[in-house]
C-alpha cells in the first residue's frame, strides 16, 4: 500500500467507530463506480484497477471498505498526496462507495517478483518477522497468501513492490499516519530499508 493504496497495500479500517459510518451506510453501487473511475481514476489505477505504472497502486480485488477508507482520508488531510486529495474533494462518501465497490469487483492481474533471491528474504519476513528487532509477521494480518481479512486489513498480493516499498517507508517516517492504533507505524518502524525492499519483493510475487 502508498496515488493507494493496498496498499496496499496499507493498513486497515478507520481508527474510530464513528470514522466507519459512512463507509457502512450502504453498498457501493459497482456500475456508478465504473462511470466515476473511467473518469478520474483509470489514468493512473488502470481502467480495471490494474494499474501500469509501479508507482501507483493496484486496486483491482482490494475490499472495498478499505479502498473507501483511503478516499475519506485523502479528503479529509489524514492521509497525505496532493493528487489524490484533489481527486478525492470531488467526489461525496456515495461516490466514494460505488468506486471501491467497482474496483474491488475487478479481477486482479497475477504478479511477479523480479528478483528470486530477495523475495525468498522476504518471504521469511512476510511469514515470520523478524523476532531480534520486533519485526511482526505480515501474514499475521494480511494473510499467509496476501488476500487480507476484509473490512479489517487489506489485501497485499501482487502488489507493485515500488508502491508497498514506498508506503512502508511512510509509515516509517510518520508521514503517513492513518494507521489505526499506529499499527502499520510501528512495524515499520522496526524495518531496515534492506528489510522493506525484500518484503515489497516477495507481496509483489504472492499469488
Amino acid at each position: 500500500m502508498k496515488c493507494l493504496a493496498a496498499a496496499a497495500f496499507a493498513a486497515a479500517l478507520a481508527a474510530s467507530p464513528a470514522a466507519a459510518q459512512p463507509h457502512a451506510a450502504r453498498a457501493g453501487d459497482a456500475a456508478k463506480g465504473q462511470t466515476i473511475a473511467a473518469g478520474v481514476c483509470a489514468a493512473c489505477h488502470g481502467a480495471d484497477g490494474n494499474s501500469p505504472i509501479p508507482a501507483n497502486p493496484n486496486l483491482a480485488g482490494q475490499h472495498a471498505e478499505y479502498l473507501a477508507k483511503q478516499l475519506q482520508n485523502y479528503k479529509s488531510g489524514e492521509r497525505k498526496n496532493p493528487i489524490m486529495t484533489a481527486i478525492a474533494a470531488t467526489l461525496s462518501d456515495a461516490d466514494a462507495r460505488d468506486v471501491a465497490a467497482y474496483y474491488a469487483a475487478q479481477g486482479p492481474r497475477p504478479g511477479f517478483a523480479r528478483d528470486a533471491r530477495l523475495a525468498s528474504a522476504g518471504r521469511a519476513l512476510y511469514r515470520g518477522g523478524n523476532s531480534a528487532s520486533g519485526v511482526a509477521a505480515c501474514s499475521g494480518c494480511h494473510s499467509p497468501n496476501g488476500a487480507g481479512i476484509p473490512v479489517q486489513y487489506p489485501r497485499l498480493k501482487g502488489q507493485h513492490g515500488d508502491y508497498t516499498a514506498a508506503q512502508l517507508k511512510a509509515f516509517r517516517s510518520g508521514e503517513r499516519a492513518n494507521d489505526p492504533a499506529s499499527m502499520m507505524r510501528g512495524v515499520a518502524s522496526r524495518m531496515s530499508d534492506a528489510e522493506i525492499a525484500a518484503v515489497a519483493e516477495y507481496i509483489s510475487g504472492l499469488k
